[in-house]
C-alpha cells in the first residue's frame, strides 16, 4: 500500500473516531504529498525515498518548533507539536540506536577510506544516503566527527 493510500486509510479511522491530533498529524503529510506530486518534473508521482524524505522534513520542522513552543513557555503549542511528531514517525522506519549507528559508520569509514577529519565529506555522502530515513543528519555527523576525530 502506497504512503498516500495508509494515509486516507488512516485519516478515515481518525475522523470516525474523532482524533484531532491524528487528524492533524496526517493532513499534514497529506497536503505535502499532494504539494510534491505536483512540482514540476514530478509527473503526479512521488518515489518511495521522496516519501521518506517529505516526512523527515515534516518531523524536523515539527521538531524546531517544539523547542521554539518550548523556551516561549507555550505548553499548549508545544503539545500540538508533539502529538503530530508521534503520528509522523509512525510512517518513518524505526531510527537506529546509538550502538547500530556506530557500527554503521564505522563501516562506511572502511569502505570510503577515510582516516582523517579532513575525509568527513566522503563519509557523510555515503552515510546520510544508505541510512537515509534511520538517523538524523546531527546525528550522523557528531558521530562521524567523533570516529574520525
Amino acid at each position: 500500500m502506497s504512503l498516500e493510500a495508509s494515509i486516507m486509510e488512516r485519516m478515515k479511522d481518525a475522523m470516525k473516531s474523532k482524533n484531532e491530533a491524528a487528524l492533524r498529524g496526517l493532513r499534514a503529510i497529506k497536503a505535502e504529498i499532494i504539494k510534491a506530486k505536483t512540482e514540476p518534473g514530478a509527473n503526479g508521482a512521488i518515489s518511495e525515498e521522496g516519501e521518506l524524505k517529505l516526512l523527515q522534513k515534516l518531523v524536523k520542522q515539527r521538531r524546531d518548533s517544539l523547542e521554539i513552543f518550548t523556551q516561549q513557555n507555550r505548553a499548549d503549542l508545544a503539545q500540538k507539536e508533539t502529538e503530530e511528531i508521534e503520528i509522523i514517525e509512525q510512517f518513518l522506519p524505526k531510527p537506529l540506536s546509538a550502538e547500530e549507528l556506530q557500527a554503521a559508520l564505522q563501516q562506511i569509514i572502511t569502505q570510503v577510506g577515510a582516516t582523517t577529519a579532513a575525509d568527513m565529506g566522503k563519509v557523510m555522502g555515503a552515510a546520510t544516503k544508505q541510512l537515509a530515513g534511520k538517523a538524523d543528519g546531527k546525528a550522523i555527523s557528531a558521530m562521524v566527527k567523533q570516529l574520525l576525530g
